[in-house]
């Protein structure tokens, strides 16, 4: 046998290792369900102006994507989107919402949600970094 290095790896080889390694979490894991959770707002022109994209495992809500359209910012809509999916998360039984930022994104943001900065991986990927975030969700 030989390792092969695939530059430009396709979609479905990409997929068969995620679910390869999934199969085994789930063997091992002591949670046995992974929900997905999404929230949108639409104008009303029926496009998406802002989104959020996360899952509920265990006790934790992870936020995977937090998304404000340039020209709404400012307007309330991060919040909304961030307090509702926090929500779903509790009532699904979170304890806990981990999230991760980077330096020119949304740190502040979500400081002022409470969320506390854990860890930071300085030099992320060159000169940046990388804040990863936790919040005890409350009811």
């Amino acid at each position: 046998m030989q390792v092969e290095i695939l530059s430009d790896p396709d979609a479905d080889f990409i997929d068969f290792i995620s679910n390869k390694l999934s199969e085994f979490n789930w063997q091992n894991w002591e949670v046995n369900e992974r929900l997905p959770l999404a929230a949108q707002v639409k104008n009303d022109q029926g496009e998406v102006v802002a989104g959020a994209t996360a899952r509920t495992f265990g006790n934790w809500l992870l936020l995977d994507r937090l998304w404000v359209c340039e020209s709404q910012r400012g307007e309330g809509l991060g919040t909304q989107l961030l307090q509702q999916v926090e929500a779903v998360a509790i009532e699904r039984g979170c304890q806990r919402a981990l999230l991760d930022t980077l330096n020119f994104q949304a740190q502040p943001f979500y400081q002022r949600h409470g969320y506390e900065t854990q860890w930071v991986q300085q030099d992320y990927p060159k000169t940046g970094c990388r804040y990863f975030m936790v919040k005890e969700l409350t009811s």
